[in-house]
């Protein structure tokens, strides 16, 4: 098992067909699919990166962007540092939802976790959702924003990089640390790698998700 100085624990939430998974698959694989399946529950992969010459192991877990799974999702907010909310700016009924999946993230998460507004499938040449009314959502919210392709890759990387230095910078001010693993190597090993296996997700079937 690789060896690491804090685990930050990120959840990404949207309207289904966002791009959701896709971005973690990006990140994770550096890896697009023209063809995914559609989240049920949640499922979570990780990654190991280094901030300030510290390893830091990012724990991504992928909600179900289904009304009927929004009470599993919400049960997951729980240890957050990080929250992604995406939306489709292809598709303008994603970006009209965002509202609801604020107000969860403000609900269940603490006042502190990093609030990430991602604009996704910039490759797509329909946009409906422009970025200035982005940057207009996420200033009057408070939220570091961005716009992604997770087909292309384009700025996905960049996504989790710059929200895990600002968690970073939270933790070592004591602003953040209910939410963070600080020293992994005190829980047994038992335990973290039960919880590396652990998956709670079953699929469905659909076509094109970017």
């Amino acid at each position: 098992m690789s060896s690491y100085n804090y685990v930050f624990k990120y959840i990404i939430v949207g309207a289904m067909g966002v791009g959701k998974s896709s971005l973690l698959t990006r990140f994770i694989e550096d890896k697009f699919y023209p063809e995914i399946s559609h989240t049920i529950g949640v499922e979570f992969a990780t990654k190991i990166i280094e901030i300030v010459k510290e390893r830091v192991k990012l724990q991504v877990w992928d909600t179900a962007g289904q009304e009927r799974f929004r009470a599993v999702t919400r049960s997951y907010y729980r240890g957050t540092s990080t929250v992604f909310l995406v939306y489709d700016i292809s598709r303008r009924s994603s970006f009209n939802q965002l509202e609801t999946w604020l107000n969860d993230a403000k609900n269940y998460t603490d006042p502190n976790v990093v609030k990430f507004l991602i604009g996704n499938k910039i490759d797509i040449n329909e946009r409906q959702v422009s970025y200035e009314e982005g940057q207009d959502f996420a200033k009057e919210n408070n939220l570091q924003f961005i716009e992604t392709s997770a087909k292309s890759g384009e700025n996905v990387e960049d996504a989790f990089i710059r929200s895990a230095n600002l968690v970073y910078k939270l933790v070592k001010e004591g602003k953040l640390t209910k939410n963070v693993v600080v020293n992994p190597k005190k829980i047994s090993k038992k335990n973290m790698e039960s919880n590396e296996k652990y998956r709670s997700m079953e699929q469905e079937s659909k076509s094109g998700c970017c």
